[in-house]
């Protein structure tokens, strides 16, 4: 069985006392929660409030973004090492709102990915299709085109440090959510790509979470598919009741 992960990517939201207040309610609600693993993924200022917040629970704390170098003349960057030296347990790489607003590429994603697993971060990779290219039938192109190049020259035994997030483009902030089927059904698909990169018994490990207006009202029908290992939730992370009932589908 795989285990599933829950995470909360709060985006460009909450200061270093909103992710204080949040993880004070929230943790109390998810005390006894040992199902799932729970990941919060704050803003890097608040990722230190956040740190401090969840000592003593069993909830993970982790970055948005990363730079693939260890260290140099990259001005507003952060490295995977500085996350590290924080405590930072996990990282985001190739957001679909990286991908469109800041140029990001399947060749940037492969290397943030590779310097991730080099400094000891585990990664959530995300990928996934706009409405136009589902539209036209492209579906499968473009993740057999994303997971392959996502996944070059990453390692089947580097399965248990890094998963993939479905994050169909057309579902995120819009309210539309892909169906249970069609989530379970992509899924799939990426599983068996990867298992071309990485081996067919290093893919069965993998975990593959959707990402797509996750919400309390759907979570359950979405995280009870075998393929669905877990959920990269935005909007309905901001309030620590909404993603403790998602936690606790």
């Amino acid at each position: 069985m795989r285990k599933k992960l829950i995470a909360a990517n709060w985006k460009m939201y909450k200061t270093p006392d909103e992710a204080r207040a949040f993880v004070r309610e929230f943790a109390p609600l998810v005390a006894d929660h040992n199902r799932d693993e729970i990941a919060l993924f704050p803003s890097f200022i608040s990722i230190p409030a956040a740190l401090d917040a969840v000592a003593g629970t069993r909830i993970e704390i982790g970055a948005q973004n990363m730079h693939w170098e260890k260290q140099g003349a990259f001005t507003g960057e952060v490295s995977a090492a500085m996350l590290t030296c924080l405590g930072c347990k996990h990282v985001i790489i190739g957001h679909s709102e990286r991908r469109r607003y800041f140029g990001e590429t399947d060749v940037g994603v492969n290397r943030k990915l590779r310097g991730a697993l080099s400094d000891g971060l585990k990664a959530i990779v995300c990928l996934g299709e706009l409405f136009e290219e589902r539209e036209s039938g492209l579906t499968e192109n473009i993740l057999r085109r994303q997971v392959g190049a996502g996944l070059r020259e990453i390692s089947g035994a580097d399965v248990d440090n890094f998963c993939i997030a479905y994050e169909p483009v057309w579902a995120i902030g819009t309210g539309k959510t892909a169906t249970p089927e069609i989530a379970s059904e992509a899924h799939s698909f990426i599983r068996g790509e990867a298992g071309k990169a990485i081996g067919a018994e290093a893919s069965k490990k993998l975990r593959v979470l959707y990402g797509g207006s996750v919400k309390p009202e759907n979570a359950h029908a979405l995280l009870s598919q075998e393929e669905i290992d877990g959920a990269l939730v935005g909007g309905a992370s901001l309030d620590p009741k909404s993603f403790a009932t998602i936690v606790k589908w």
